[in-house]
């Protein structure tokens, strides 16, 4: 076994169910200490990219636009790969993380604005409630004419704001609810879409509890420090030179004042577990209740009361409008501002509360502060007592189930309260449709290959709403739901916002609208599919279930010997995200999940939405149905026909640490300095867990290589054990190669010898490989080249462009073993044979679709 590089980032995890085609996590009977689920990062820095270099379509180089070309400073090297007669030149500054043309700005500015005192227009809107298949976790917009501010920025948000068009570059300020995944995990990669946009960047200041400090610090490797300047926490911490500490209050449940301006208030209360010194509060566990509070509005001055007073138009109306009396013109009184105008408009209040347990909620109910706001026939009201609009609940279900929190709901009397904790109600509407319904058509045309993206409404698992439903007047949270506070005319709950349910039968009477040959096309894979069963049911037999044999019609290569006798319950691959960058409409960030089943699963990357994309495999009724039945039969759902081997060589420690930096290599990688020593006593116990590991998944290697895109950038290469028929004859094992982020390089060409798949970046179009060199990145015939060179078997293109929103430019001339990937795809080994010929169809499905640059999305949502 060669060596691994220690810096690759492992997670391990239990095996899924191998009966269904979109698999469920579940538990195995007996785990074993290290369990198989690999998640490997291929590069440690994709991110920033300068929205400025972004182009459109239309021309066919980017020589003269700043950042790109050949024109820009780069040292170039034509490292020849064996084999081959290309060279591939690379941008060696960027490979060194020199380059520094398209990284954020040094110092992004906060954005000046002329606040508007008046806000003829606010509102709190719903960003994502998380309630279908979690792309998104709850965040809330408070919306002024002048000022956004937005509560919490968990996964899925900058997607979900690119499809609704909302304007992230108007956002001033982020306010965490808790230091946590669920409120944080999409924070990291907005700081850095925001710093990367036009020419000088942008920042926004964020807040958050005292443990903001501990994500402040773990993002400074990654976020240039000018990006998070004006990063702010509250309440005693523990540490106090990651992030701006804010003064704490005498009392922890006092309130904290952060922004206090002529639009708006905006105050905190700290909310821990009950009982617990602030020494003992681990970090997370501190959360947030925020209170908006919108200033009183002067009534309307009415100029007939004004006359009749004895008063003439002029300078004096305008001074009774800002609060001042004024001598009568006419009659010998003073008149006063309540004389003439209508009484004051009081400034509608929002409450944002995040009570995540039991405990932190006997802390909320003690909080005296809170009594002003409290308005029920219980309270004693006063003239100081402040009535609030609307309540948004970020707490979880089963804490606001609870009487206890049902009784402090009551306290705020009339007030709506929103539920946007983790529900259920809106499990029939994608959040994403745009991904939605691309995924829909290519499923209704090849479902081999594409899963239902699940539509279908999970009503049975809908029943912990009942109580909720009950109370007050609550209602639970629904995508885009607005409650209106400017006009005060129009206070209250806008709901004209609601993306309107979609269901795949609707898309598909679309798509015959649209493409109405598409029928015919659909019909004929079906056909095709039911004729290789058929065939299969036909041909010699042997013990093994789901034989893979190759068919008279395979005659374009030969099928490799790792397929033979292959079982579709050994090796899936899911292209969870294929797109390059930022998250957008149609393509979710890099990930790739390879799924073992009973032996366990990998991911090679792991971007941002990843978990989302993986829970959307898991709604449809079918995986519903199958979970529910597995599950009362206690069926693990794993297949003991499965081969286990562990027959990994044995390698002294001397093979294992030869090192992937040796002097003289071409494109080799910067991680480290050639020649430098290798940890022989931190690498073995590495090492030797990881051998272990591989032994369980069946596989006989897991090899990283370097690739030339930026510091740290590798490729990944999975090598599966051999195996042995039914009649004893060995059968080698396949064999899949990821390239992650890259140029073409030796070290790629040399990993994807005899590869069964190859799975590469082709992030440009091949008329933009000064674009490519520029960035380090790939064309989609330099993709196919790398693959054609070293004699993969087939060979898969992810990671594109968003310049590409749904199918990339390519020559079909060198396409006969290749395929496009689209979010969500799912490819069993046992179809590699048929792979390619998916390709034609999926020209048909987009023929009609206009060549836009999906940046264009991104930008209106930023700009």
């Amino acid at each position: 076994m060669r060596y691994v590089s220690p810096n690759l980032r492992l997670l391990f995890s239990p095996p899924l169910r191998p009966t269904l085609s979109v698999p469920l996590f579940i538990s195995k009977p007996n785990p074993k200490p290290f369990s198989f689920s690999t998640i490997l990062a291929s590069s440690s820095s994709k991110r920033p990219r300068s929205f400025s270099n972004l182009s459109r379509r239309s021309n066919s180089t980017f020589k003269d636009r700043k950042g790109g070309g050949r024109d820009m400073t780069m040292e170039e090297t034509t490292g020849q790969s064996k084999d081959s007669s290309s060279s591939f030149g690379f941008n060696k500054r960027r490979a060194e993380g020199r380059d520094k043309s398209d990284r954020p700005k040094k110092n992004p500015q906060l954005k000046e604005r002329k606040l508007n005192p008046t806000n003829t227009i606010a509102y709190v809107q719903i960003l994502g409630t998380g309630m279908d298949t979690q792309d998104t976790s709850p965040s809330v917009l408070l919306f002024f004419d002048k000022q956004r501010f937005i509560f919490n920025a968990g996964e899925g948000l900058q997607r979900f704001c690119t499809e609704h068009k909302v304007k992230l570059s108007k956002i001033d300020h982020i306010f965490l609810s808790r230091v946590c995944s669920e409120t944080a995990g999409g924070l990291s990669g907005l700081l850095l879409t925001l710093a990367g946009m036009g020419e000088e960047g942008y920042s926004v200041k964020i807040w958050g509890p005292s443990d903001l400090n501990f994500l402040v610090g773990a993002m400074k490797s990654f976020i240039p420090h000018a990006t998070m300047v004006h990063t702010q926490s509250f309440g005693q911490s523990p540490i106090s030179d990651a992030a701006e500490n804010v003064t704490a209050p005498i009392k922890a449940s006092d309130p904290i004042v952060l922004v206090k301006d002529e639009v708006v208030k905006i105050s905190a209360i700290l909310l821990q577990p009950h009982c617990l010194e602030q020494s003992q509060i681990k970090p997370g566990e501190m959360s947030v209740l925020y209170i908006c509070e919108l200033p009183e509005l002067m009534g309307k001055f009415d100029p007939k009361r004004a006359a009749a007073l004895g008063l003439k138009a002029g300078p004096k109306y305008s001074e009774l409008q800002h609060g001042k009396s004024v001598k009568s013109d006419r009659l010998d009184i003073m008149v006063h501002p309540a004389d003439v105008m209508d009484p004051p408009v009081p400034g509608p209040i929002v409450i944002l509360v995040d009570c995540p347990t039991e405990s932190h909620l006997q802390e909320l109910l003690s909080i005296e502060c809170l009594n002003g706001y409290y308005t029920d026939v219980s309270s004693h009201l006063t003239e100081s007592t402040k009535m609030v609009n609307c309540v948004i609940h970020l707490s979880p279900a089963s804490v606001v189930s609870s009487p206890n929190y049902q009784k402090w709901m009551k306290k705020f009397g009339s007030a709506q309260h929103i539920m946007a904790g983790h529900g259920k109600k809106t499990l029939e509407v994608p959040i994403l449709k745009s991904s939605a319904r691309v995924t829909s058509r290519l499923n209704y045309l090849w479902p081999q290959f594409f899963p239902a993206p699940g539509f279908l409404s999970l009503q049975h698992l809908s029943s912990s709403e009942g109580p909720i439903l009950k109370i007050c007047e609550s209602i639970p949270a629904e995508n885009l739901l607005k409650f209106t506070l400017r006009p005060y005319a129009q206070l209250g709950l806008d709901r004209s916002h609601i993306p309107t349910p979609m269901g795949q039968s609707q898309v598909i009477d679309e798509l015959h609208l649209e493409i109405p040959e598409i029928a015919d096309a659909a019909q004929h894979v079906r056909e095709f599919w039911q004729e290789l069963k058929e065939s299969r049911e036909v041909l010699p037999t042997s013990n093994d279930n789901g034989v893979m044999i190759e068919e008279p019609w395979l005659t374009e290569d030969t099928l490799p010997g790792c397929l033979e006798n292959i079982r579709r319950d050994d090796l899936e691959i899911v292209l969870l995200g294929t797109g390059s960058s930022q998250p957008s409409k149609y393509r979710n960030v890099s990930s790739v999940y390879i799924n073992l089943f009973s032996k366990g699963s990998l991911l090679l990357d792991c971007g941002e939405g990843t978990l989302g994309q993986l829970k959307r495999r898991s709604t449809t009724k079918a995986s519903w149905d199958t979970f529910v039945r597995d599950g009362a039969s206690n069926n693990d759902g794993s297949s003991p026909q499965s081969p286990r081997h562990s027959n990994a060589k044995n390698e002294s420690m001397q093979e294992v640490n030869q090192t992937l930096f040796a002097k003289g290599s071409r494109m080799q990688s910067y991680l480290r300095q050639p020649g430098s020593p290798v940890d022989h006593s931190a690498a073995y116990p590495f090492l030797k867990s990881l051998k272990k590991m591989l032994g369980e998944a069946g596989l006989e290697a897991l090899i990283s290589f370097p690739v030339v895109h930026c510091p740290q950038a590798f490729g990944i290469v999975l090598e599966a054990a051999e195996r042995v028929s039914s009649v004893g004859k060995v059968i080698p094992g396949w064999k899949i190669v990821y390239s992650g982020d890259t140029r073409p390089c030796p070290e790629l060409v040399d990993a994807c010898r005899g590869a069964t798949v190859l799975i590469h970046e082709a992030t440009f179009e091949d008329g933009l490989v000064d674009e490519a060199i520029a960035r380090n990145h790939s064309t989609t015939k330099e993709a196919i080249e790398v693959g054609n060179s070293a004699g993969a078997y087939r060979i898969v293109l992810t990671h594109f462009s968003q310049r590409y929103p749904k199918i990339p430019v390519f020559d079909e001339t060198h396409m006969h073993k290749t395929c496009i990937a689209f979010d969500m795809m799912s490819i069993n080994i046992a179809d590699l044979p048929v792979l390619p010929k998916v390709l034609p169809y999926l020209k048909l499905l987009f023929r009609n679709e206009v060549a836009v640059d999906e940046s264009d999305d991104i930008l209106d949502a930023l700009v």
